[in-house]
């Protein structure tokens, strides 16, 4: 049996209660909302905070409504709160998919959209018990000095491997983020940094307060699409999120796509509006747009399917979320 390491658990009611105490413990404090990824983590002694910082009580972090030009998400709101609220359901069709296809049922009743916003990235070598990392030599991303993906270079390339931040790219979201300097809004793009073991640009000591996605991005057509092992429980092996703003007659405006589950953040797919600009999104084009996907994606061997698979699922999952998106 895995048992916790030893903690002390604090509630506070507001954002800054919770600045405060993380500021009390500095460096022996974590912040936890619904814990399903962080509390198994430290099962496996991959973190070993000596507090945890509870979000479940500061009602600031709820909600989901329209502000003005935008729609607010509060970061502790449920991914099964996020996926069946009609609002999202209505403007953000996408996400909503995304946020009801993390996991099972249990853990979406739990887990929170801020919490998948943050997930801490994945390996083959990382997520295991201390015994197994113990006997291996550690790793790069946890006590050890030696990438067991590149066997070469001091980069961890640990996966990304959330569903919802995909989506949030491709419909220009931004996040609200508060830290002892105050608040700040930083775009979902801009977020992440390609860097296994902290790739994201949260500060240790900051808060995700609230996800913000313009209502203008409503009006884009917009498909997602996972690939996993099994059908539910399951991390992504590779998500692709698409969004495409067209004419009436089909002609496309301008496209996005964004890949994750392959590297440590998600992957813009370039030069989509080169190939699609001006067009209608025909067989032809899909499969333009298929090809370029397949050429920039190149997966590593850090989650336990065979990279050369995934990489050959990618051309396949591009091509289901774009026949999605020109059916919607």
């Amino acid at each position: 049996m895995l048992r916790l390491p030893p903690f002390r658990y604090h509630r506070p009611s507001t954002v800054d209660g919770a600045l405060g105490l993380l500021g009390e413990f500095g460096d022996d404090a974590m912040l936890v909302a619904g814990g399903t990824d962080l509390i198994p983590n430290m099962k496996h002694r991959l973190f070993e905070p000596a507090h945890l910082v509870a979000l479940r009580d500061v009602d600031e972090l709820r909600g989901i409504r329209e502000e003005g030009d935008r729609l607010r998400v509060g970061a502790a709101e449920t991914l099964s709160a996020v996926a069946s609220n009609p609002d999202v359901s209505r403007l953000f069709p996408a996400l909503a998919a995304a946020a009801g296809h993390v996991a099972g049922p249990q853990l979406r009743n739990a887990g929170t959209l801020g919490g998948n916003v943050c997930l801490d990235t994945r390996c083959t070598y990382y997520n295991q018990t201390r015994f197994w990392r113990e006997a291996l030599g550690w790793c790069l991303k946890k006590d050890g000095d030696v990438c067991h993906v590149t066997k070469v270079g001091r980069k961890c390339v640990a996966a990304h491997s959330a569903d919802t931040p995909p989506v949030l790219a491709t419909l220009d979201a931004t996040l609200l983020l508060a830290g002892p300097e105050g608040r700040r809004e930083l775009a979902v793009r801009d977020f992440f940094v390609a860097d296994g073991i902290a790739n994201t640009r949260r500060q240790p000591h900051e808060i995700l307060v609230e996800i913000r996605i313009p209502l203008a991005s409503a009006r884009l057509r917009q498909a997602y699409a996972k690939l996993r092992q099994r059908k539910a429980i399951d991390f992504p092996l590779l998500t692709v999120a698409v969004a495409a703003e067209c004419e009436d007659d089909g002609t496309v405006v301008r496209i996005e796509g964004v890949v994750t589950g392959l590297g440590s953040r998600p992957r813009i797919l370039t030069g989509w509006d080169e190939v699609a600009e001006g067009r209608v999104l025909d067989d032809e084009v899909v499969e333009e747009l298929a090809s370029r996907a397949h050429r920039q994606c190149h997966p590593l061997d850090n989650i336990i399917v065979d990279p050369e698979w995934r990489r050959a699922m990618v051309p396949v999952y591009v091509r289901r979320a774009l026949l999605d998106l020109r059916a919607a």
